[in-house]
């Protein structure tokens, strides 16, 4: 069995790992996000001197993942301060000659539930992380989603909730999804992380709303057969229900299809890799790279 090297690089922290074709991981190791050369450093050090036959990285972004564009492994336009135009993928070359594949660690959480999670044997799926920020990746008919770029699900526009004055925290849209609805956007409108707030708090009926609208509009434009959410503020069990239930309301009997209608419960889930979803991605991608290669 070939191994395969992984990267997830939130902007958070940096996981490095190697695992297998079959979606396990072997060896891992975690970091925060400082500077590009410090966290680049940290990355080479785990790297050098292992065997592996393919490095999948799954990276916030916004990133360019199109290979025949002349910023093809660079982070692009991103607030995270010094990563703004990193060539990420040209410095893994400088030091690893194998086959590599670059995408957002969403797109690549998405193929890695598609490969081995909530969404193996099916056609389509997307997955959503609601933390730090929002952001959502897609896979259909076995493809993650392309176009221009990568799809940027966590910045489109909502209906503001009735009871919602707060303005928003995204740098460049202000009270788009994520400008409103992630972790940031709890912490600054109620004063408390969303870990402190109890759970029939007001808090949790007005996130539902907002990430309900979102599920609104990907299932309306994309009908995956499968909505994975996972992310630090998905970890409020009581969230699902309520994001569920509103998703129906909201939906208003329009798509009449027996996940939505009748077992919405195994339709929007939990991820199946659970807090591995963003490395399994990522060995998701080396394992797409050798079979491109």
């Amino acid at each position: 069995m070939r191994v395969l090297g992984a990267i997830e690089a939130g902007g958070t922290k940096f996981v490095c790992g190697i695992g297998n074709e079959q979606g396990e991981v072997i060896e891992r190791v975690s970091f925060p996000t400082t500077t590009p050369e410090e966290t680049m450093a940290q990355v080479i050090a785990f790297f050098e001197g292992k065997q592996f036959d393919a490095l999948g990285v799954g990276s916030f972004g916004p990133i360019d993942p199109i290979k025949n564009s002349p910023t093809y492994g660079h982070i692009t336009t991103t607030p995270k301060p010094f990563w703004g135009g990193y060539d990420i993928i040209g410095k893994l070359k400088e030091h690893f000659d194998v086959p590599m594949q670059f995408d957002t660690d969403v797109n690549g959480a998405a193929l890695g539930e598609y490969t081995w999670g909530a969404a193996k044997g099916l056609d389509s799926c997307i997955y959503i992380t609601v933390g730090t920020g929002i952001g959502a990746g897609a896979v259909v008919d076995g493809q993650m989603v392309h176009g221009l770029s990568h799809p940027e699900m966590g910045h489109i526009s909502v209906r503001r909730h009735p009871n919602d004055t707060f303005e928003g925290f995204c740098p460049f849209h202000g009270d788009c999804l994520e400008g409103i609805a992630a972790g940031p956007a709890i912490l600054k409108r109620w004063g408390k992380q969303g870990v402190e707030l109890p759970v029939d708090h007001p808090a949790w009926e007005m996130e539902a709303y907002y990430l309900a609208q979102a599920l609104v509009n990907y299932v309306l434009i994309l009908s995956p057969q499968k909505i994975i959410m996972g992310g630090g503020v998905m970890k409020q069990e009581q969230l699902f229900p309520e994001v569920r239930r509103q998703l129906k309301s909201l939906l208003a009997g329009y798509v009449q299809h027996p996940s939505i209608i009748e077992n919405i419960d195994e339709y929007v889930v939990y991820p199946e890799l659970g807090d591995n979803a963003g490395i399994c991605g990522s060995l998701a991608l080396a394992k797409l790279a050798l079979e491109e290669a």
